[in-house]
């Protein structure tokens, strides 16, 4: 049970954290460091295009091959094949679900505002049925989906090999906010909408990944109490 509330309290401060993060109105201080009214000087340099753009979208499909190989046959040992496939699905959800979000937002991309050389105005993604002048489709970051979307790892080996589990865990967020850092540094995204997919991901797992109940076996009696 402290273990399903390790989870929820994990959750709520991430909640806590991010919202906090939203009111401060950071996002557009962090992009104006960034960019100018010329737009953003890293927006086509290789490293985030080429290394942490199309090098994500490469490493997001090469753990997806690993995890479905997994089902089939098991890279990892511990989680029965029922797990396996969980664990692969969930995955797969937030990959689709973090970007089917986007595509229904309001919220376009910082390098879409006017005072980074776009059209736009900026307008929080809390102001719900408010256009910004722009494309929209911007909000959360689908891209950072290929490294938080694997946060499943630990919730599918936590109850099997920890150091596993942590290690998944670890590299997932890393590379997560690497990707992230790469797309805000490009002006493609604000610090938040890819903070905002790390927890999308993160309550996806948590929910459907829930740890195993075990039931309570009863000692067998001692001999000497017959």
């Amino acid at each position: 049970m402290s273990r399903r509330l390790d989870d929820l309290h994990l959750t709520l401060a991430g909640l806590v954290a991010l919202l906090a993060w939203d009111l401060s109105g950071l996002d557009l201080t962090v992009m104006r460091m960034l960019g100018n009214t010329r737009g953003f000087p890293w927006r086509d340099h290789w490293l985030v295009t080429d290394v942490l753009h199309g090098g994500g979208r490469a490493v997001g499909w090469l753990l997806m091959a690993l995890l479905a190989v997994n089902v089939v046959r098991p890279l990892w040992s511990g989680p029965d094949r029922t797990e396996r496939w969980r664990w692969l699905g969930v995955t797969t959800l937030c990959l689709l679900a973090v970007p089917a979000l986007k595509q229904i937002s309001r919220t376009s991309c910082p390098w879409d505002l006017a005072e980074f050389g776009g059209w736009a105005a900026y307008v929080s993604h809390w102001t719900l049925g408010v256009g910004d002048g722009g494309p929209g489709r911007c909000f959360p970051s689908g891209h950072a989906t290929a490294a938080f979307a694997f946060v499943s790892g630990w919730f599918a080996l936590r109850e099997h090999q920890v150091r596993a589990a942590r290690a998944w865990l670890l590299g997932a967020l890393l590379l997560g906010l690497l990707f992230g850092a790469g797309q805000t540094l490009r002006g493609a995204h604000y610090p938040s909408h890819s903070l905002w997919t790390a927890w999308l991901c993160w309550i996806c797992c948590a929910v459907l990944m829930p740890r195993r109940q075990r039931l309570a076996v009863p000692p067998l009696p001692h001999p000497a109490d017959g």
